[in-house]
Order: C-alpha cells, then structure tokens, then sequence
C-alpha cells in the first residue's frame, strides 16, 4: 500500500512539472508570436490552466515532503501524547477541509459540464476540462492528509529537525 500512495503523490508531482512546463511553452509561444507579428489565440489561457494545475497536482506532493508551511509556534514546545493529540486534531480539520475542497471542486466540474460552461477567453475551452485538474490535486492531497492522519495515529509520521528540536 504504501509503494501505491507513493506513487500517486509522486504522479501528481510529475504531472504537475508537466503543467509547470505548459506554462512556460505558453509563455514563449506568445512572446515568439508576438515577435513575428502573429497571435496564438488562447495562449494566456491555457497558461493559466497549466498554472492551476500544476499548483494544485502538486499539493499533495508538497505536503509528503514536509515542505508546507506550518506553524509551530505551540505544537514545537509539546511531546508525547500532547504532542500527538494536537497533530491529529489539526490533520483531522485539515482532512474535513481537504474532503470539503474535494468535493466542491469535482462538484464544480460535474456543473460546468451539465451547463456547458465554457472560458469568456478567445479559446472557448469548456471549463470542466480544466477543473478536472483541480478536482484530482484536491483529491490526492486528501488522500495524502489522510496517510498523515493514519501515520500519525501509528506514532509513524516523519518528523524534520525543526519538529523534534524541542522533544
């Protein structure tokens, strides 16, 4: 199981350098373009799409890597079961907000099919294409926050130097 989770959040990770890389296809192409006296419709679009993308498939990603941003302001100066009661207190919200993300944004996605929706830019995209995007970095990052809850229950979720300096 845990070769399977790696290799999601591993996926989504190179999905989202996939993204990064439209975005800079994109950039260029409209920058070239404009040079040589032609327009690209849809350019600035579809690096914004890339752009959301990458941000949200690489959620997850981030997050295994201990490379979010958290404040430890309380939680660095508590150990033992204090310590372990707060982390999943707050992975708890984080998965109820995570699941809460998830939905809305598949539920998103599923309305702007149903309605047609389609992007007010010159390239006429229907919108859920691209919100698929952002409904799978949703999901995988709840999967990813409930690995942590999981690990963390287990007393078997890493800890950087930064956590455990006042253990």
């Amino acid at each position: 199981m845990r070769k399977s989770l790696d290799a999601l959040y591993l996926g989504a990770a190179w999905l989202a350098a996939l993204f990064m890389v439209g975005v800079l296809v994109m950039v260029l192409l409209s920058i070239v373009s404009r040079l040589a006296g032609f327009y690209v419709a849809g350019t600035d679009a579809y690096a914004g799409y890339a752009m959301a993308g990458a941000g949200f498939l690489a959620l997850a990603h981030t997050l295994k890597r201990n490379e979010h941003i958290r404040v430890t302001l309380i939680i660095g100066h508590l150990g033992g079961k204090a310590r372990q009661g707060l982390e999943l207190w707050a992975l708890s919200i984080a998965v109820l907000l995570a699941g809460l993300l998830s939905w809305f944004s598949w539920r998103l996605v599923w309305q702007s099919h149903l309605f047609h929706d389609i992007s007010t830019a010159a390239d006429a995209t229907p919108l859920w294409i691209p919100q698929i995007l952002m409904g799978l970095g949703c999901t995988v990052l709840l999967i990813a926050l409930m690995d942590e809850w999981v690990l963390e229950l287990r007393g078997q979720r890493a800890r950087t130097a930064e956590d455990t300096r006042h253990e």
